[in-house]
């Protein structure tokens, strides 16, 4: 396959998408502030790049997966950042930014006749590694057939529309849910083991019942029962997201109640477990408190 892409930001996320592009045949050029996070790649053919603009000067097509809205802005719009590169069409955002980012990259980019099409993935690191991600695009519809058959190679391709935004608010969407489904069920879950209930029995009877959600059908088996907590999503970033997901919300009128407790439990877990903790550990706060201990 001759077809070029560039690949900006192969972390924890990014580097499994970028491995299985390469793997599809695609020629690959990354970029990423780590030389470790590269090495991977460039072992399995990727072309390293010394910089953001190189990448923009070697694809039409670039991705992007990044940690924080402001970075994204910063790569796409600031000094040596895609704006400026001499080849690039496409900025493909893979990252978690919201609508407000979104546009306004949108809007920059498009002052040099680049497309910022909205591309943020749902599935973990798991999902990133198996290709199964779930890939919420809003672009103009003939974008979207061109990207087809690349996104595919990462995960099922949801389309929201072709406004910039539209992909990146549906996020925020599922995030607020996944970081509720997360706190709430944690509580249950400590609840019923302080009450002398075998923690697996209260899991199996949840998924069973209408109370299952994805924390007490995966994360907490999965992360919390070998007492793990590798899931792969930092507290400080899922807090990032459910701000944006809250800020969104009140801009357009729509209370955040729940939302607002949930943030709470974030800044809770942070403060006592560090921002780089696993999502998964938010369990760890709700033990601490309890003083008990969950275990499979």
């Amino acid at each position: 396959m001759d077809q070029e892409l560039g690949f900006i930001g192969v972390g924890s996320m990014g580097g499994p998408m970028a491995r299985r592009l390469i793997e599809a045949g695609y020629k690959l050029t990354i970029f990423d502030t780590r030389e470790d996070a590269m090495r991977p790649l460039i072992e399995k053919g990727a072309k390293p790049a010394e910089s953001v603009k190189s990448v923009c000067d070697s694809a039409e097509i670039v991705f992007c997966s990044l940690p924080t809205p402001p970075i994204v802005e910063a790569v796409a719009l600031g000094p040596g950042g895609v704006i400026e590169g001499s080849k690039v069409r496409m900025l493909v955002d893979t990252s978690t930014t919201g609508s407000i980012y979104a546009k306004r990259v949108a809007a920059g980019l498009a002052k040099k006749n680049i497309l910022e099409v909205d591309a943020p993935i749902s599935g973990g690191v798991t999902g990133a590694n198996k290709g199964t991600l779930a890939i919420m695009v809003s672009c103009p519809e003939d974008v979207l057939e061109r990207l087809k058959p690349i996104l595919s190679h990462l995960g099922k391709v949801f389309f929201l529309g072709t406004k910039p935004g539209m992909g990146h608010t549906m996020k925020l969407l599922n995030n607020i849910l996944s970081a509720t489904a997360m706190a709430i069920s944690s509580e249950a879950v400590v609840t019923g083991v302080k009450a002398g209930l075998d923690p697996k029995t209260i899991c199996d009877v949840i998924n069973s019942g209408t109370g299952r959600n994805s924390a007490t059908e995966d994360k907490i088996p999965r992360l919390v029962f070998p007492r793990k907590f590798n899931g792969g999503f930092a507290v400080g970033l899922l807090n990032k997201d459910i701000r944006l997901f809250i800020e969104e919300a009140d801009a357009m009128q729509v209370p955040t109640v729940v939302a607002a407790a949930v943030k709470q439990v974030l800044v809770t877990t942070m403060a006592m477990l560090g921002p780089e903790a696993d999502m998964s550990e938010i369990i760890r706060t709700v033990e601490n408190l309890a003083h008990v201990e969950v275990k499979g």
